[in-house]
């Protein structure tokens, strides 16, 4: 299937048009060591937002809900030039077209007031904020949004139970104007496991007047609701490269050059990438966002702010559909325990959607030791559990994803304001790890951003007001009650339990110490020698999957012809170091099966990068017992399509 991408945008300084047009064809997704899954499961259509002052209908996608400006029509590839074959195939028209084939073309320019990287629910928050903003002020201020899924959506994942309070601030009128929330929360179970028993806990969560959401599709929303207040969404292009300017200011960004052959060569089809220069940017990228790590290593944020260092979860994830008999609208459950031992942090979520969706995940803390512990499998082996699997047999897998997730809390936020913008969301990091929840505090993360990019720009206040208000909002208060709980299970999970129940019941957040964090996670792996291999069950197929039937149901795809965007720093390492003192534990804390141990002709192991498999979890960049891993972004669209995460 190939996707048709068109995209238009007025640069506010010389009003010059650029379009795009990009014919795609994704390829199938195929894992080296098991060729049964070379079928082909194609992303659907997508085009970018429609500029806001089109009056074309919104067209409905398979999934049955709305996007703004998604094409299904692949004829239309013609009128834009396409190709036919499925290659990138673009053209410029700013100050006039230009040819691109045979001779180097320098990089074309667009100007805004802000850029903003990432369509998740802190970066269009920000954007819908500012043209609020703008409206009550009568000010005029340019806005895009620029996001490396092939859709708004695309890549977000989460749980998701969400709690509404910073929506009941940013569009009061939610509910009248149909946004996709629909199942509040009808019970709140909490259970710990054993190998063969749950046991029922008192419930810590405070979910009353909270929903079951699936945050992709409310972010398609906040899509909408951004671009009707004139902002300019460009989904399908990927921010590679932060821009400065002589004095170190950010100015922007770029997006990947396209049409990039894997050995670096231009292919036929090569498009340069687009610089988006704004006067403020924001990052909002999501948990470990590249470039925001980048401008936190620069300007040394995370010192500047609470001072320690960020520590991660992974989060692997299922939608199911089981029986009508077995399905409760609003029903949540969260579990502690079995399948993990009492030295590693994590758990589960049973999430009921509507229309007999169930959301099924497993959270394992990053920070665990033991280097033949695989996430992926302990989820497989969770489901297993008898008071878990009765609920799944019979059922059907709908979806699968991973991703990262921020679990440093109040200590871990970085100082957000940088020459030239600012980080917002979970780019800094504001989950509320006993909560489970950050889409809340991400939105009012933006918000605060937003007015305070709006006074900068409007009234020449200095952008690092976005501090102050952030430490007087409720965000700051939210988390600094709940800094103790997830450093408290550094002393172990029954000392942890003990210790968060403290924090819950008693003190109810007023401790006067602060717990800190232990070591950064790719430092807590241990040596394999210290541990035995983990003799993990076969998938039966029925409620447990191999990796390549799980991401056939995530429906990633990259162009394989294309740089991988997983970079060694040190080709030696995995051979010299992973291999012989860690037991070569890529292979197993991916939840995708990007990186493959092979041997070669004389038996020594080699390590294969399948980056076609990505994920885009960021796991692999954070637990890299060297850090010799980087993740960079691939060529815009490439990636997950989630639907229903």
């Amino acid at each position: 299937m190939r996707g048709l991408i068109s995209s238009s945008s007025k640069s506010k300084s010389s009003k010059s048009l650029l379009s795009y047009s990009i014919a795609i064809q994704f390829p199938p997704l195929h894992s080296p060591s098991d060729s049964s899954q070379s079928s082909v499961k194609n992303l659907y259509s997508s085009s970018c937002f429609r500029n806001s002052t089109s009056t074309e209908p919104l067209s409905r996608n398979r999934n049955g809900f709305f996007s703004s400006g998604y094409s299904r029509n692949p004829a239309k590839i013609a009128d834009f030039g396409g190709n036919g074959c499925g290659f990138w195939r673009a053209q410029g028209l700013v100050a006039g077209a230009r040819s691109f084939s045979g001779e180097p073309v320098s990089r074309e320019s667009l100007n805004y007031d802000v850029v903003i990287v990432g369509a998740g629910p802190a970066g269009l928050s920000a954007a819908i904020r500012l043209k609020q903003l703008c409206r009550e002020k009568d000010v005029d201020l340019s806005v895009c949004v620029v996001e490396k899924g092939a859709e708004v959506g695309a890549h977000i994942l989460s749980g998701n139970v969400f709690e509404p309070r910073a929506l009941n601030e940013l569009l009061p009128n939610w509910k009248q104007e149909e946004a996709p929330i629909h199942v509040p929360v009808s019970s709140d179970k909490f259970w710990l496991l054993s190998k063969t028993r749950a046991f029922p806990c008192p419930s810590p969560f405070n979910n009353r007047g909270n929903y079951v959401i699936s945050l992709s599709q409310l972010v398609r929303w906040l899509g909408l609701k951004a671009e009707e207040l004139g902002v300019e969404i460009y989904p399908g292009f990927a921010a590679s490269e932060i821009l400065y300017d002589t004095t170190d200011k950010v100015i922007g960004i770029a997006t990947n050059d396209m049409g990039v052959a894997k050995d670096g060569s231009k292919k036929d089809n090569f498009q340069p990438g687009v610089e988006l220069k704004g006067r403020v940017t924001l990052f909002a990228e999501g948990c470990r966002g590249s470039l925001s790590e980048e401008v936190i290593r620069k300007f040394n944020l995370r010192e500047q702010g609470q001072g320690q260092h960020q520590t991660y979860a992974l989060g692997i994830k299922e939608v199911w559909e089981v029986s009508a008999d077995k399905h409760q609208a609003g029903s949540v459950l969260h579990t502690l325990g079995w399948p993990l031992d009492s030295r590693t942090y994590g758990g589960s979520f049973l999430y009921h959607m509507k229309d007999r969706q169930v959301a099924v995940g497993f959270v394992v803390a990053l920070n665990y030791h033991n280097p033949f512990l695989n996430p992926y499998e302990e989820f497989q082996r969770f489901k297993h559990h008898p008071a878990i699997s009765p609920l799944l047999e019979g059922g059907t897998v709908l979806e699968y994803g991973a991703r990262t997730l921020n679990e440093g809390g109040y200590q871990s936020i970085p100082y957000p304001v940088f020459p030239g913008g600012a980080i917002i969301g979970c780019s800094a990091g504001f989950l509320n790890v006993p909560k489970i929840k950050g889409s809340h505090t991400a939105m009012k993360s933006g918000m605060l951003a937003a007015e305070s990019v709006f006074r900068t720009l409007h009234e020449g206040s200095p952008l690092e007001a976005f501090w102050d208000s952030l430490k007087s909002s409720w965000i700051w208060k939210e988390l600094h009650s709940a800094r103790n709980y997830r450093p408290a299970f550094e002393y172990g999970f029954f000392p942890g339990l003990a210790l968060s129940a403290l924090e819950h019941y008693i003190l109810k957040g007023r401790s006067p110490w602060t717990l800190k964090h232990g070591r950064p996670d790719h430092e807590a792996t241990a040596e394999a020698q210290l541990f035995r291999p983990i003799d993990y069950p076969k998938p039966d197929g029925v409620i447990s999957f191999d990796v390549p039937t799980s991401l056939y149901r995530s429906n990633t795809n990259h162009d394989h012809d294309q740089p991988a965007h997983l970079r060694l720093r040190d080709p030696k390492i995995p051979e010299l170091v992973n291999v012989p003192v860690y037991a070569g534990p890529e292979s197993r804390y991916c939840p995708a099966r990007v990186y493959e141990y092979v041997a070669d002709e004389s038996g020594h192991l080699k390590l294969q990068i399948n980056a076609q498999n990505c994920l885009h979890c960021k796991a692999c960049d954070i637990k890299d017992p060297k850090q010799n891993i980087k993740w960079t972004v691939p060529e815009g669209g490439g990636g997950p399509a989630y639907t229903i995460m």
